[in-house]
């Protein structure tokens, strides 16, 4: 069984996955988290790509995060096909993050990633990640740090 964490950017899908892979590597599970852009440019000046595919599904969790942000072309679509294919075919599991809307995955019209998705939704139970963007409040907790220190430096200096 896998998961597949959707929500809106920031809300920490990445951060839990990240979560399960450091418990799981204390215990010495193989465990690989990447994207499917590195992936793909790891992948591109293989003479052998099967072995590739197949080495990330010796892991015994795979995790791919930001599923949607890369490239569309027919290259690319075809190698994720694949990575997802034969993971589902080695019978381990797969956590996957995206910020695209669970209601788009289930009707995408497009068949290559009709095709991915429909992998993806069977072997993966989909869990909504939501909440306030955590980047925003880290940035917003920065912006405030800095003003006071650019205030505390001002009155310094007019002594």
């Amino acid at each position: 069984m896998g998961c597949l964490f959707w929500g809106p950017v920031g809300t920490g899908k990445s951060y839990v996955a990240g979560c399960i892979a450091n418990n799981l590597l204390k215990r010495e599970v193989t465990v690989k988290m990447t994207n499917f852009n590195t992936i793909i440019d790891d992948i591109f000046p293989l003479a052998d790509k099967t072995e590739y595919i197949n080495a990330l599904a010796s892991y015994q969790l795979l995790i791919i995060d930001d599923l949607g942000v890369e490239r569309n072309s027919e290259y690319a679509l075809g190698i994720i096909f694949s990575v997802i294919d034969r993971r589902i075919r080695s019978g381990r599991p797969l956590i996957i993050t995206t910020n695209l809307p669970l209601k788009e995955i289930k009707s995408e019209t497009m068949l290559d990633k009709r095709r991915i998705y429909d992998r993806i939704l069977e072997m993966c139970t989909p869990m909504y990640v939501g909440g306030t963007s955590k980047r925003e409040v880290i940035a917003s907790m920065k912006m405030e740090k800095a003003k006071t220190l650019l205030n505390t430096n001002r009155e310094e200096e007019c002594e």
